[in-house]
């Protein structure tokens, strides 16, 4: 149940925040030798991740009805990583490359992106600017994030940044695909926590998203506070901070 606690808090934090969620799980199972660390449960706490988006960005969702044109263009954005996604899980490719050293080069080489692209002039916003460079950019980058370390917020904001959106837009716009994305992992969790003859594991998986969507809400509401305000570095430190450690303990 501690583990289960564990793992739920640290996606319901990492998830929307530019560092990588599946990077951090991987590491926090590592290391602490948890048993309940896998495919399955991590896709259940993407779960409770999409649950937060929806309900953190209702509105946005219904202005959707109104405003077609931007939800063509966030599900169009969406489209690469999932196709890819698909063939990652198919080919069996995701497991070959969960391991501590993608981890460590990802996050350190992408943390150096993240600040590259933040010191960019910013100026646009999701409303007026996004365009069709814009969503075949952003949603192809879309895919590195299927490599753990890359972070799928991380990448979306660093394309966005790159263009010259605005933080706070940056990150909107990686909240709102996500919604699309987590969705088609949520359908594909779901079935298998319903299909599953064993109670307890789906007991096990129920509980990780309600706690991760728990976590995940908190962590969008305040993320989104605090770029208004500051910029990434906090981010970018960190990432290089951590990269540079797990490089010299992999090659230790």
């Amino acid at each position: 149940m501690i583990e289960i606690f564990i793992l739920s808090l640290i996606q319901g934090i990492t998830e929307f925040l530019p560092v990588s969620s599946s990077s951090h799980l991987i590491l926090i199972s590592e290391y602490l030798k948890y048993e309940n660390q896998s495919l399955s449960i991590d896709v259940s706490l993407h779960i409770g991740s999409f649950l937060a988006v929806i309900i953190y960005f209702r509105n946005d969702i219904k202005n959707f009805f109104k405003n077609k044109i931007i939800f063509y263009k966030i599900f169009l954005s969406s489209i690469p990583v999932m196709v890819a996604g698909f063939f990652f899980v198919e080919l069996n490719i995701i497991n070959k490359i969960r391991n501590i050293e993608t981890v460590a080069w990802m996050t350190f080489i992408f943390g150096i992106l993240l600040y590259i692209s933040d010191k960019f002039k910013a100026e646009k916003n999701i409303n007026d600017s996004f365009d069709y460079k814009s969503v075949f950019l952003i949603g192809f980058m879309q895919i590195l994030s299927l490599v753990p370390g890359v972070s799928r917020s991380g990448v979306a904001i660093t394309a966005a940044r790159l263009l010259r959106f605005k933080r706070a837009e940056a990150a909107k716009i990686s909240f709102l695909i996500s919604i699309p994305i987590l969705g088609a992992v949520s359908i594909f969790g779901l079935k298998n926590i319903f299909l599953s003859e064993s109670i307890e594991f789906t007991k096990l998986n129920l509980l990780s998203v309600l706690i991760s969507f728990f976590f995940s809400f908190l962590t969008i509401k305040y993320f989104l506070k605090y770029i208004q305000k500051f910029n990434l570095n906090i981010f970018v430190y960190y990432r290089v901070f951590l990269g540079l450690v797990l490089i010299f303990l992999t090659y230790l």
